[in-house]
């Protein structure tokens, strides 16, 4: 069943998008991940430099030493030259983006399996062991990060990566957690940019009636980390999330592109920050990538993927994607366990699926 309008939160979210509009695109050839022939599933950034590909770059013949230098720092010039050879209308910038560790929601749905979880177990806030609402990182989360942590450093020490210039994060607490444990105490060279992320409500997780994506309060937030900053606009409580309706992977979509239309051309990042650190989710980054253009590119728990993208903003006359014209979905599911889930949810006789907020004394 589909809804005509969406929620009036989301709505005047989308309606801060500028009147222009942008044009994104990928550029191939310097990422393995842009490779059709490389595999998602088995696919480990941190044995490949981050997947950047030996090779050579135009920019390298402006380089008097080139040969002295690393792939990334002959790339990260590479970056720049483009940038400075575009009009002020087109950016260049490498998006890392890191999904976050796993969370207790992830090991949930394992758990019960998929059908199970979407259909039942994830309208819940947790169980007698566990807490999935906007769900903390597990054990296995934290080393992920950690992982991630030790990667960056090797880079820096070994590749002399040039780090990002601006960081964003999404706000729920395991990508809070995940770009903490990341970013935190790294040896950062002289020059660069210090982790002070920007916490950002369009980056969150696709808006699903599952419990997982119904984020904590500002205050929670400013608790945890109150060094970090939060956008302007954010409100105090979760105005997106109702435990009914969801968006569609096309809403979501929308919501994607107006996030990076404010980092691209919004003061959130200049046009000299060519490398920018987003720790979001699976499904947000998912979409991201859809928006961008690139290929399909599933990131297991704690990993990342960097993604060299050319943004052009177009004129006034221009006309982006009217947010009205995106509907959002009610999600039936279970009011008791399924009875079977293997490869389909059927609820109980007792408990026909319902589209109303799932009560439960558990």
């Amino acid at each position: 069943m589909r809804i005509s309008a969406i929620t009036p939160a989301i709505l005047g979210l989308i309606a801060s998008v500028n009147s222009y509009s942008v044009e994104y695109s990928t550029e191939t050839g310097y990422f393995l991940q842009d490779e059709s022939s490389t595999d998602p599933s088995t696919f480990d950034y941190t044995t490949v430099n981050f997947g950047l590909i030996n090779r050579t770059y135009p920019a390298d013949h402006h380089l008097k030493h080139a040969h002295e230098l690393t792939q990334w720092e002959r790339f990260y010039h590479q970056v720049q030259k483009l940038n400075k050879d575009s009009p002020s209308h087109v950016e260049y910038k490498v998006l890392f983006l890191g999904r976050h560790g796993e969370g207790y929601h992830n090991a949930a749905e394992s758990y019960y399996g998929t059908p199970a979880w979407n259909c039942y177990w994830a309208e819940l806030d947790g169980n007698s062991t566990a807490t999935w609402k906007d769900a903390t990182l597990t054990p296995a989360g934290i080393n992920q990060a950690l992982k991630a942590h030790t990667f960056w450093q090797k880079q820096i020490t070994d590749q002399r990566i040039h780090t990002p210039d601006a960081y964003f994060v999404s706000p729920l607490t395991r990508t809070l957690q995940t770009a903490n444990y990341t970013f935190t105490d790294l040896s950062l060279p002289a020059h660069a940019a210090p982790f002070n992320p920007l916490v950002k409500e369009l980056f969150r997780e696709g808006i699903s009636i599952h419990t997982c994506d119904h984020r904590r309060s500002k205050t929670y937030i400013y608790n945890l980390f109150p060094e970090w900053r939060i956008e302007k606009g954010f409100s105090e409580e979760d105005e997106l999330w109702n435990g009914v309706t969801g968006e569609t992977s096309a809403a979501q979509d929308v919501r994607s592109m107006t996030a990076l239309n404010e980092v691209f051309f919004t003061n959130e990042a200049k046009k000299d920050d060519a490398f920018i650190s987003i720790t979001s989710h699976s499904g947000e980054i998912s979409s991201i990538l859809r928006v961008l253009g690139h290929r399909t590119f599933s990131l297991s728990t704690g990993a990342v993927i960097p993604v060299l993208v050319r943004a052009e903003k177009k004129g006034r006359d221009s006309k982006p994607v009217s947010s009205t014209s995106v509907a959002w979905e009610v999600s039936p599911h279970c009011t008791a366990p399924p009875v079977t889930s293997v490869s389909a949810c059927v609820c109980p006789s007792s408990a026909v699926p319902v589209t109303t907020p799932l009560v439960t004394d558990l």
